[in-house]
């Protein structure tokens, strides 16, 4: 068996599938790439048994087959060729032969037989939304979820589709984020939680892309299809929490302020606070916020002020400032507006512009107790 294909072509398609790969594998043949041959289509797939990610390219191939090739020999062998054909030639003694245009390469396969299946959705649901949209939704939602293995729940992202919006939720019992888009629509009421990783590939792979993406799922599995790709993966297994019952209704005190002087302020004070608890103070009066922090133990304390619309009785409330710079480092407004209601209460963070129409975030950090 025989094909010819582009060396950079070859590359990019399994750059894109080499984030699928773990760097320790139960199965030794999770540590290769599948190549399946049909006609004039060669299919590429990777997988960690949770994910598997597939790209078919089109090359000048003889018969049909199925190998699979060590991942890592092939991409640090393609990462070194200028753009030049390449001839694959499937030898009898199990190896895999590439000509270049400077010399010849073998390599040792695997059965592609032993490879494991990706899991096939049976009637799911479906909707189809940009690329970018969902890349974006990722992006300002994935920061917020946990890494607690006692509540795998929270360490994903919550997807709550419905005919009026389609909304994206994370938290990991410290910060929230809810980030809605009531411009793009499904047909059925859904929900389903998704893990870290695949949403981590899809975000790199689609930022910025133009291209629809179909998504099917159905109770254990989601698929993401796109251009000449699709993901398979399987979806985290249980009851996400209540998330509305946990974001105060009634908050009459609204801070307004520059979203990147109050975010370098932050940074900085913050340098000055407990290394245990990272906890900064705000303290609202008129038109004035006043930051400040302090290490007992150190004897470093830092206080800054910021000229600020406020709205509200006087009022002090402390947060960890990790969870605060986080939070502004996932927005891209001028101007924030944190809406308090009382100083054991969650804040819930806003941006005030930089939205585009039909976009919404809400997100919420839980406050630290202030001692005297």
């Amino acid at each position: 068996m025989k094909f010819i294909v582009s060396s950079t072509q070859l590359l990019k398609q399994i750059q894109i599938l080499g984030g699928v790969i773990n760097a320790n594998n139960t199965l030794p043949i999770l540590d290769n790439f599948l190549f399946e041959f049909e006609d004039k289509n060669l299919k590429i797939s990777a997988s960690d048994l949770e994910t598997t990610m597939s790209t078919t390219i089109e090359v000048e191939a003889d018969e049909s087959g199925i190998i699979a090739i060590p991942a890592k020999l092939l991409l640090d062998t393609l990462k070194t060729f200028p753009e030049q054909p390449l001839t694959f030639t499937v030898e009898d003694n199990n190896t895999i032969e590439i000509s270049s245009n400077s010399g010849k390469y073998a390599l040792a396969y695997a059965d592609g037989e032993e490879f494991p299946i990706a899991a096939t959705l049976d009637s799911p649901s479906s909707t189809t939304l940009k690329g970018d949209i969902l890349a974006v939704a990722i992006s300002k939602t994935i920061f917020a979820s946990g890494n607690d293995d006692l509540r795998p729940v929270m360490s994903g992202v919550f997807f709550q589709f419905s005919p009026e919006s389609l909304t994206f939720v994370a938290t990991d019992a410290h910060k929230l984020v809810k980030y809605v888009r009531n411009d793009v629509h499904a047909n059925d009421v859904a929900e389903f939680i998704m893990p870290k990783k695949p949403l981590n590939l899809l975000k790199n792979i689609l930022n910025g892309s133009e291209n629809d993406v179909t998504i099917e799922f159905n109770d254990t599995n989601a698929k993401f299809t796109f251009d000449n790709i699709s993901l398979i993966c399987r979806l985290i297994d249980g009851k996400y929490p209540n998330y509305e019952a946990v974001i105060p209704k009634d908050n009459p005190n609204k801070l307004t302020l520059d979203r990147s002087s109050f975010l370098n302020s932050v940074r900085r004070v913050s340098i000055f606070s407990s290394k245990s608890t990272h906890q900064i103070r705000l303290k609202m009066a008129g038109t004035e916020l006043k930051i400040s922090a302090e290490d007992i133990d150190f004897s470093n304390k830092a206080d800054e002020r910021l000229i600020c619309s406020y709205e509200g009785d006087d009022m002090q409330i402390g947060f960890n400032s990790r969870f605060l710079l986080e939070m502004l480092n996932n927005l891209d407004s001028n101007d924030i507006q944190l809406e308090m209601s009382l100083p054991n209460r969650a804040g819930i963070l806003t941006p005030i512009d930089g939205l585009e129409k039909g976009e919404f975030i809400t997100m919420l950090v839980m406050p630290v107790m202030i001692g005297n």
